[in-house]
């Protein structure tokens, strides 16, 4: 191990209880071997809800407790960032009192824990149409961006009134008001117009839920990504799980389209 992984492993077992099954997987963990750049599609607080026979708006309560269980863990593994899919432009088809509840617990989100983010040096970003939110909501949100904007640590995205194919569209309408002529636009050029500019491609996607879709995530970014899909609901789902998705991550060969040769024996 390396000094740095060592420090990685080290962070991670002074917050995990001893004896736990987070400190078993932990101990598994390659950290030469992990995903530069996770992207999560948090789902199920809906259903979550529903098995309790509560009101559907208390399984997003619940959810805010995984997000700080995961943003804090992704940071002690040194992940270099961490995309969380909070709110989809179609999410504005849900009831108001719903999205206003969802949006409410954002802000609470970003005042309880902006120290928490300071303090493990994470740099808090937005990826999504901003300028449609509430005057609020983009308040606090800045906020939360500006007062982090100096730390060197993981990069944290949460995805808000994001959808990936009015990204795509939206890098389209950029290059063209830029003025780039078809014959110099090639991919690296129409990634540095998305939101996801200078930043790695997810390495891995996760799903809660069990459902089998990307749901508009990221469809450019996640071309070559690692997918892994769990039964669990959002507000179940916490460091073991996260900690079981990157094990399940490094035992993958990553091909991106090419094949492997077998060895050749007696060579």
């Amino acid at each position: 191990m390396t000094p740095d992984t060592l420090m990685s492993l080290d962070q991670l077992l002074t917050w995990v209880p001893a004896g736990s099954q987070e400190e078993s997987l932990a101990r598994q963990v390659d950290f030469g071997r992990m995903p530069a750049h996770v992207a999560v599609i948090m789902d199920g607080n809906g259903r979550w809800a529903a098995q309790r026979h509560l009101p559907r708006v208390e399984g997003h309560r619940a959810g805010i407790a995984s997000v700080r269980d995961v943003v804090e863990t992704s940071a002690r593994l040194g992940l270099e960032v961490l995309t969380l899919y909070a709110f989809s432009v179609e999410n504005w088809k849900r009831p108001p009192t719903e999205v206003s509840v969802l949006m409410g617990l954002l802000k609470r989100y970003l005042r309880l824990e902006l120290e928490t983010l300071q303090a493990n040096d994470i740099r808090f970003n937005v990826i999504g149409a901003q300028g449609e939110l509430a005057d609020d909501v983009r308040r606090e949100l800045d906020i939360g961006q500006e007062r982090t904007s100096g730390n060197g640590g993981m990069l944290f995205n949460i995805a808000l009134n994001y959808g990936g194919r009015a990204e795509i569209v939206e890098a389209a309408r950029r290059a063209m008001e830029a003025g780039v002529r078809p014959s110099d636009l090639d991919e690296d050029t129409f990634g540095q117009l998305l939101y996801t500019s200078g930043q790695p491609d997810p390495d891995l996607l996760i799903r809660t839920s069990g459902e089998m879709r990307v749901s508009n995530f990221l469809l450019w970014q996640i071309a070559y990504a690692e997918i892994w899909v769990t039964e669990t609901l959002w507000p179940d789902f916490r460091a073991c799980h996260l900690l079981e998705a990157i094990l399940d991550y490094q035992k993958r060969e990553r091909r991106y389209g090419g094949i492997t040769e077998p060895a050749v024996v007696g060579h």
